[in-house]
């Protein structure tokens, strides 16, 4: 109930923009600009946690960036999914995926029922739905293949050091039934809105590698990484 009542109430009643403040503009063009016109880069967390893939962000988790993704993920503003899904579009691109004839499967991060409880919505899934929509258009064949599922319940990452996210995310994650299904020849990209210290993706590719899937060059995108994590690619 609460998803469709944000989504109505964003598409009906002004707002200002979710970045900079603007009047009567959901996001305008210059914090759009800022969410991916720069390109790409690698996302490089310090410590790497092990079996992480190459992830790519499309901005720096910082300023408007920051101030657009929490509206979006923590405060219901869902029609800002369409921009942030163009910025997570400009990453997948850049991880190499899209280029040739592959299909493209999107396999979203979950979050936990609580978290989509409470939200009314879940951010990653949502993103990646506009993620793969931009990409269609731009004739890349892409799908999103919600894959993951939490097998366990995991405390709140936030506040948590990158050792103590490792622990609590190790095993988390599963593959749902029919999952080689979903994915079956396509190149497998992880996505999420935002990578902090890596814990969150590497769970995630460890869950789809014993799975037996994405056995090639896995392949992860972000829309925005923490500043201390992100370097321009070489």
């Amino acid at each position: 109930m609460r998803g469709w009542r944000q989504e109505l109430t964003g598409l009906v009643l002004p707002v200002d923009c979710a970045g900079c403040g603007a009047a009567r503009v959901v996001l305008c063009a210059g914090c759009r600009e800022a969410l991916g016109g720069a390109g790409a880069v690698r996302a490089r967390p310090s410590p790497r946690p092990a079996g992480l893939p190459a992830v790519h962000a499309a901005a720096a988790y910082e300023g408007v960036v920051r101030a657009v993704l929490l509206a979006h993920k923590e405060r219901g503003a869902l029609p800002l999914a369409g921009a942030l899904g163009a910025a997570l579009a400009v990453a997948v691109r850049a991880a190499g995926s899209g280029s040739g004839d592959r299909e493209v499967a999107l396999v979203p991060v979950p979050s936990a029922r609580r978290q989509v409880r409470a939200r009314g919505h879940d951010p990653a899934r949502r993103i990646a739905l506009a993620t793969a929509g931009r990409l269609r258009r731009a004739g890349v064949p892409a799908r999103v293949a919600p894959v993951l599922r939490l097998r366990r319940a995991v405390a709140d990452q936030a506040g948590l050091g990158a050792g103590q996210r490792r622990e609590n995310l190790a095993g988390a994650l599963g593959v749902c039934r029919g999952g080689a299904r979903l994915t079956d020849g396509a190149v497998i990209v992880l996505v999420d809105d935002l990578i902090t210290t890596g814990a969150t993706l590497a769970e995630a590719a460890r869950a789809v590698r014993a799975a037996g899937l994405g056995q090639g060059a896995l392949r992860a995108a972000v829309v925005a990484a923490t500043r201390t994590e992100q370097k321009s690619c070489e």
